[in-house]
Order: structure tokens, then sequence, then C-alpha cells
């Protein structure tokens, strides 16, 4: 079986981090969203993998190379436009072959990984394997309808209620999908649906089965998604110390703090990840925060957060929540009272805090 990743968009619903940043490649406790799926992808037995790139191909193709430390045979599949899923599988063809494949967006997250699913794959053969999880708000997503246990519709993005089974971003395939994303037409936003060639799958007899996903999934296309990602990986972290921590200090609850990390005067509570080289200073870090590498904290709160490589904050007693921070952001002291912060800031932002 091969792996293919999708790994193009311009995660519009996140900038303006991705003005200068794939989406794929946003950290979840401090590693890219992307290396999970590979990694599971690989503990799967699948390593063959190609990886359908856009814009943003050469960020893509710096952070992975030709991914052997992550176990696999990275392949990079250019596609011109964000035409749609189904659009990438088909321009994916020439590397596909006929080999069976499963398909993995590259900003999902999925709790317990893939290996089970490959393996029903393998044991059952079909020509299609969706995975299905419940949401609260099906107008979102595409969705399954069921009847019996068996799919007899989806509907992308429906007005109208029919199922709160979404598609998760991970589904099997054997060849006869090229004639399916082949057959549709481009949808009313001018792309090509994986949605669409999975209904044209079921309408022409082939068998399409699901499979309802236990553990939780998220796709990471949004800032409140993204956080909750980080809490849920952040809450099975290690808890280990490499760094140094001073006598007036304290580290509670899982803290993972990296080589070269330097706490001072500091209270840090977790869950919480800490990357190489970063200083924290006269500071509160609490739960469901990773902080990563070279980074500078002083003189504030924060939690439930994400800071990217060398940010230096020093905020004056500031408490900064829910927020996300590019990559060598400043946050400077000012001459107002502390005060309570959200920020959800691009690489190389510079702020003054009242």
């Amino acid at each position: 079986m091969r792996g293919l990743v999708l790994s193009g968009g311009k995660g519009t619903r996140l900038r303006p981090i991705t003005f200068t940043s794939a989406k794929q490649l946003l950290p979840i406790a401090n590693k890219p969203v992307l290396f999970y799926c590979l990694e599971q992808l690989a503990e799967a037995g699948v390593t063959d993998v190609g990886i359908v790139v856009g814009e943003t191909k050469a960020e893509i193709r710096e952070a992975v190379g030709d991914g052997s430390r992550f176990g696999i045979k990275a392949t990079y599949i250019e596609q011109d436009s964000p035409a749609g899923l189904a659009h990438a599988v088909m321009v994916s063809e020439h590397f596909l072959k006929d080999d069976p494949f499963i398909m993995v967006l590259g900003d999902n997250l999925l709790r317990d990984g893939v290996i089970s699913i490959v393996r029903e794959f393998h044991d059952k053969p079909t020509n299609c394997q969706i995975l299905l999880t419940k949401v609260k708000n099906p107008n979102q997503f595409g969705v399954a309808e069921l009847r019996d246990g068996k799919v007899i519709r989806l509907v992308e993005k429906p007005k109208e209620f029919i199922s709160d089974l979404a598609l998760v971003g991970v589904y099997l395939f054997d060849r006869n999908v090229f004639k399916a994303v082949k057959a549709i037409k481009p949808s009313l936003r001018g792309e090509l649906e994986i949605t669409d060639a999975i209904q044209w799958l079921l309408t022409n007899g082939y068998t399409v089965r699901p499979h309802l996903v236990t553990g939780w999934w998220k796709d990471t296309g949004r800032l409140e998604d993204i956080l909750e990602a980080n809490r849920m990986v952040l809450d099975g972290i290690e808890d280990k110390h490499l760094g140094k921590i001073d006598e007036r200090s304290r580290v509670e609850f899982k803290v993972f703090l990296a080589e070269g990390t330097i706490v001072e005067n500091s209270v840090i509570r977790g869950p919480v990840a800490v990357g190489p080289g970063t200083r924290i200073v006269d500071s509160f870090v609490g739960p469901f925060t990773s902080i990563a590498g070279g980074c500078t904290i002083k003189g504030v709160e924060v939690e439930h957060s994400i800071i990217l490589e060398g940010c230096k904050i020093e905020g004056a007693g500031a408490r900064i929540i829910d927020s996300l921070m590019g990559r060598n952001v400043v946050i400077r002291q000012g001459d107002g009272q502390p005060r309570a912060y959200q920020f959800m800031l691009g690489d190389y932002s510079g702020i003054t805090l009242p």
C-alpha cells in the first residue's frame, strides 16, 4: 500500500501566520502536525509516500527532505492549483499507479494513528474505506448518511441536516477511484470534491465501507482547533526536565523541558512543553502551553497558547491566553497597567503593550 499526504492549500483561515508558514508545519506540542501524519504512516508500514504540494512546496520540501528520518520514502507531487482533494488524487495517478493507497490530509491529527485502519483494509479489501466521526457542526464538513451500517449517500457541507457523521481526513482507495475523479465535475466552489468522487463510486455499484473513529480527531484548520489539538497532545506528554531550574522556581505536573532550557523565579504548571534554549524568567506558564526553542519569556503569564521559535515576550505582568504566535515575534514592555491579551500573530510581528 502507498500513502498520499495532501500538503497544499493556502490556510486562509489561519492568516496572518500562514502568509509566511505552511499550515501543515504549524506545531502541535512543538512538532509540526505534518510530521505526526508521516510518522503514523510509517508505523502502519506505509513507507512509499507521495506528498502533494502547492505554493508552499519549498518549505515542505525543506522540512521533510527525503523522508528517511520519518521512516518513509518521500516523493513530491506538484498540484498547480488548490482545485480540491479529488483533483489531488487525479494528479497523483502516475505515482499511485494501480496500488491501493491511504490518503491523509496533512493538517489533520488522528490520536490513535492508522495502523488498525490499514490492517482492516488489507485483511478485508474494498473499493473505498472512509473514516467517520460524530461532530456538532456537520454543516462545516462532508458527511455520510448510513442505513443499516452501510453508506448510502455523501454530501459536502450540507445546508440541511442529514447526518452528524463527518468524514475524517483519512481515506483508503483501490485503483477504481481514478475512474471516479475523472468522471465528476467541479462543485460550485470550483473544486473536484472527494465526496463527489466517493458518491460516484456508490452510485456506480462500488463498495464504500465506513469506519467509525473511536479516539479523537482534529482538523487543525482554525486557531481554536490548533489550540485544542495542542491541548490533547500535551495531555499525554512525558514529564521530563532536561534544562536548569533554579531554587525559586516550581515545575508541576507533566512538563517537558528540553536541553538548554533555563527557568528562573517562575512557575510552570503542566501539561507544558518547552523547546531547547528557551529562557523563562519571572513568569507563570500555565497548562496546555507549548513554547518552542530559542524563546525568552519574561514577566508574563501565559496559558493555553502556542509560541513558535525565537519569540521574545517581555510583558510587565501581562496575561496571555488562547494565543498563537509566529516565529520571532517580539512583545515589549510598556508603561501601562497589566492586562489580559489574546493574540494571533504572524512571523516577525512586533507589539508594544500599553
